[in-house]
């Protein structure tokens, strides 16, 4: 996670140090960041006053609701990271102490995943600040909309780094239920009884008791996480669906007035690229919440077989305490009582 850790350094999103494998509060970033925070929120009140109380700017309703929401959401973002930073620490701290039980291969497999997305993310929006920079349309507060800009650029780190924490806990359920499945291998393996009980036995018990250890950290992890991005992924959430219901009211309007996309390009890389932003904000978490869950419920399936291959009862016991335990932790993502998977999306599409 070390380029998303440097551009929020950059940002002054970060005022963590990090030593070995440990996160430190470092004063300097921390009065950075409290610093950048109420330049902002000045910045977004001024906006808005302009925008509702002031004369100077006028535009048609729907417009002027979506860049209230847009706003707003801005500072919550703003306001939520610096009362939250905090939090973030212990969870980055307990995330980077999970992990620890993965292997170097599946190290360098996640961090691939997370640097491509992560670069990809960072260059996407750059693209995206550049477009509303060129769209004169859409500069509406003058120099004030560097302010929108930076935020939005804060607003897509923390989801960068939502998403990067629940792909490494989606490491941490693989990782147990591959150890799992190893274990079944042996258990279905024809050894002689008495090796069985003095070498394999102990060893099969242990490895049991440190996978449940295991597992219920990362379910701990889990319930920290909703704890800290509820709110946060409820306001995501919600803008994005918003803006999207919002930019198609936009084109359609567009359309009616006579205009089409295939004569105004610039407008039309507008369009698509704005709904690509959004549709990226949404479909990124949902995707990484749901694969998570299906690797996390996927432990309790190879655990059954495991007690249906084997005669022992010491390790049967075991096992059906790990799946008690499995019945025991949620292990769902949510925000504030709504699950983040694949039904968030095709139940709201409803």
């Amino acid at each position: 996670m070390y380029l998303n850790f440097t551009i929020s350094k950059i940002l002054g999103l970060f005022p963590y140090r990090i030593k070995t494998l440990s996160f430190e509060i470092s004063k300097p970033r921390y009065i950075l960041w409290m610093i950048i925070l109420c330049v902002t929120c000045v910045n977004e009140l001024i906006m808005l006053y302009k925008l509702n109380l002031s004369k100077n700017i006028k535009i048609d309703v729907p417009k002027l609701i979506s860049i209230n929401f847009s706003l707003m959401y801005g500072m919550f973002v703003a306001v939520n990271s610096y009362i939250l930073s905090g939090s973030r620490m212990r969870l980055l701290q307990n995330i980077s102490g999970i992990s620890s039980i993965l292997p170097q291969k599946t190290y360098q497999k996640l961090s691939k995943l997370i640097h491509a997305k992560d670069i990809f993310g960072f260059l996407f929006h750059l693209w995206i600040a550049l477009i509303y920079i060129l769209y004169s349309e859409l500069m509406i507060f003058g120099l004030l909309e560097g302010t929108r800009i930076f935020v939005s650029l804060i607003a897509f780190q923390t989801d960068m780094l939502y998403v990067n924490c629940v792909c490494v806990l989606k490491a941490c359920f693989k990782e147990i239920n591959n150890n799992i499945e190893t274990l079944l291998k042996l258990v279905k393996k024809n050894i002689p009884k008495w090796i069985y009980h003095e070498q394999r036995h102990p060893f099969l018990l242990i490895k049991l008791k440190t996978l449940k250890k295991h597992h219920l950290m990362i379910s701990d992890t889990v319930q920290m996480m909703n704890a800290i991005f509820s709110l946060y992924l409820l306001a995501t959430i919600a803008l994005c669906f918003l803006q999207i219901v919002f930019y198609m009211y936009f084109n359609v309007l567009y359309w009616q007035n006579g205009i089409c996309l295939n004569t105004d390009k610039i407008y039309s890389i507008n369009f698509i690229s704005f709904l690509m932003y959004y549709g990226m904000k949404l479909i990124l978490p949902v995707w990484a919440c749901e694969t998570s869950k299906n690797q996390a419920i996927k432990i309790g399936t190879t655990i059954h077989d495991v007690i249906n291959s084997t005669s022992d009862v010491q390790i049967k016991n075991e096992l059906n305490l790990f799946s008690l335990q499995i019945l025991h932790c949620n292990n769902t993502f949510s925000a504030k009582g709504f699950t983040v998977d694949a039904t968030l999306l095709t139940e709201v599409s409803d």
